[in-house]
């Protein structure tokens, strides 16, 4: 598949055009102009980069590309290195943020659901990023936070009281922990996102609200997954979603 053909239907899949972001989405970096293999993962580091070239990939699919704002832009140090990598084996970087985190099926948000077992009712925040539901049957907070931590593969934070009734919850992948007061806000009884700030625990604390700090890596695998699930079942691509361990 020509590059630019797949960057075109990524671009309207997504409706990148639409979202105000941090960073450039679709195509970051220009590689070679015919894809067969690509390689998606969360982040576009180094590990990834060079997973890709062991792998002959053509193209690297991402949820956190490069050149986000506010960041120093000169090529110097760790970024000459991961650039270096990508061009001097022709590979083309392609990333999608908040056109990932949003996407109503293939999206972190949606995948999300669909990994915890929750109905969505609807959506909230600046550019509907967040969302709100309901868990399939109500359980302790002690009890979710358990099922988070299989479905996830990564032990979470929570604060709050473990014996309390969930039932109604909001969520956003990622840091989206500065949703946490629009959430409170439905009327939810907990909110989960990937990360979790020092006044978080203040306001989960006096609102009632539970928080569960599930992991940014944890949260936001399955977008990316999906995405290149999507493009080998529709486009004929090769794809692998390679997992590198992150803690975080």
């Amino acid at each position: 598949m020509k590059r630019d053909e797949l960057t075109r239907y990524l671009d309207g899949l997504l409706d990148a055009g639409r979202w105000r972001d941090y960073c450039p989405n679709g195509l970051q970096v220009e590689g070679r102009p015919e894809i067969e293999r690509v390689v998606a993962g969360v982040s576009a580091s180094a590990a990834l980069i060079e997973a890709a070239i062991e792998r002959n990939a053509d193209a690297i699919l991402v949820h956190h590309g490069w050149f986000w704002r506010g960041e120093d832009a000169r090529i110097v140090g760790i970024r000459r290195k991961r650039l270096h990598l990508l061009l001097a084996h022709e590979i083309n970087l392609i990333a999608y943020h908040l056109p990932l985190d949003s996407h109503a099926e293939l999206g972190n948000n949606a995948q999300l659901a669909g990994q915890l077992d929750w109905r969505v009712d609807g959506r909230f925040g600046e550019q509907d990023i967040g969302w709100f539901g309901h868990l399939a049957v109500p359980t302790t907070l002690g009890e979710l936070a358990k099922y988070v931590s299989r479905r996830l593969q990564r032990a979470p934070l929570v604060i709050g009281e473990t014996s309390c009734t969930i039932s109604r919850i909001a969520w956003c992948s990622g840091a989206a922990q500065n949703l946490f007061e629009q959430a409170i806000a439905l009327g939810v009884d907990a909110y989960l996102s990937g990360e979790i700030s020092e006044q978080t625990v203040h306001l989960a604390r006096e609102s009632g609200t539970a928080f569960i700090a599930a992991g940014h890596h944890a949260s936001e695998r399955y977008g990316v997954r999906a995405l290149a699930e999507h493009l080998a079942e529709h486009c004929g691509l090769h794809c692998e979603f390679v997992d590198l361990d992150n803690p975080v």
